[in-house]
């Protein structure tokens, strides 16, 4: 193993861009839609790894949601977040910020409080099992109609201990945040952080909407901003955080060849980036192994490596004293690594 990556595998590292739907591996699948009795159109395990052939966004979606059929109980939910964090803490991951869907489930007949208690029991677990701090992003699906979005924030308020911030996911084209600048309103003043995807597959102008309309704190994707230099000028001098997910972008064919992926670029024009997983159950690998893809294909230096590392802790959502111990802790880490 080169000296890089196994810099990146031990680094104490911060993912701020996962939906935890898109953790559920192929074999959990199969084994969640045994135990609550889901006839799924997938045979077995590989059947589902050969549906993770996608072309765009909306190709990944219509799997990603028929794969949510099989999560039914608190319990599974449980399972599910728990195999991640678990992964997690493998992967040297100190801190977490975790989205979820919960639309994809009430419409289901999933209710809200069956989503978050699975979700919090396990989040409570890996702070206590591996030391892992979390937030959580309930995300509104994009494709749904406004009024929906508002009845899903009145189940969140009365979860605010709970959520951190909302989020805005689902099919990008066509449904501009502008379309949620309502709801998002109604949820700053509750007190939720807002993010939200934009600039994945949308114009530069989503991301535009999404500062101005929706007033988010950090973009998720955002890779088409390069587009417009003056968005990129205004990004940068905000230093507005930007959420990269290489292996999601090869997968849904926003950058089919990594090689050509504009993270080194966004890195030296001042962009706040940091790397992260997206759904990596569907587009092939975690944390580390994005970090390591994005590398072996850009050929990022140390130094590279080590401003994403400390970017994803300052683009988090910790206090301003968490953020600190952490980055401290990451610099000694770098300091004692053997380069050797």
């Amino acid at each position: 193993m080169s000296v890089i990556n196994r810099f990146i595998e031990a680094m104490p590292k911060a993912e701020l861009h996962l939906h935890i739907e898109g953790t559920l591996e192929p074999e959990m699948m199969i084994a969640l839609a045994q135990r609550n009795g889901i006839q799924l159109s997938y045979a077995d395990v590989d059947a589902v790894r050969r549906a993770f052939a996608f072309g765009s966004l909306q190709d990944f979606l219509d799997v990603y949601y028929a794969g949510m059929s099989v999560l039914v109980t608190s319990r599974d939910f449980f399972d599910l977040a728990f195999a991640y964090l678990s992964r997690m803490h493998s992967q040297n991951v100190r801190h977490v910020e975790i989205f979820f869907d919960p639309q994809g489930h009430t419409a289901r007949g999933v209710t809200f409080d069956t989503v978050l208690s699975g979700l919090v029991d396990a989040l409570e677990r890996a702070k206590r099992d591996f030391g892992i701090s979390s937030k959580l992003i309930m995300c509104f699906l994009r494709h749904l109609p406004e009024e929906e979005a508002f009845s899903t924030l009145n189940d969140a308020c009365r979860c605010r201990d709970h959520i951190f911030a909302i989020g805005l996911d689902s099919s990008e084209k066509g449904h501009p945040p502008s379309k949620f600048s309502r709801v998002y309103r109604e949820a700053r003043q509750q007190g939720f952080v807002a993010v939200a995807h934009a600039g994945e597959e949308g114009p530069p102008a989503y991301v535009c909407e999404a500062l101005d309309d929706l007033e988010v704190k950090r973009i998720d994707h955002g890779n088409r901003a390069l587009e417009d230099p003056y968005l990129v000028q205004r990004l940068v001098n905000d230093q507005v955080p930007m959420t990269i997910c290489p292996l999601s972008n090869q997968r849904l064919k926003v950058c089919p060849d990594l090689r050509q992926h504009p993270l080194r670029r966004m890195l030296k024009s001042g962009l706040l980036v940091s790397v992260n997983s997206d759904d990596p159950s569907y587009f092939g690998g975690y944390l580390t192994e994005n970090f390591i893809a994005i590398q072996s294909a850009l050929d990022l230096d140390r130094s590279e490596i080590i401003q994403l590392g400390r970017n994803a802790f300052k683009s988090s959502f910790m206090t301003d004293a968490e953020k600190q111990s952490a980055l401290d802790q990451f610099d000694r880490f770098v300091e004692r690594f053997d380069w050797h």
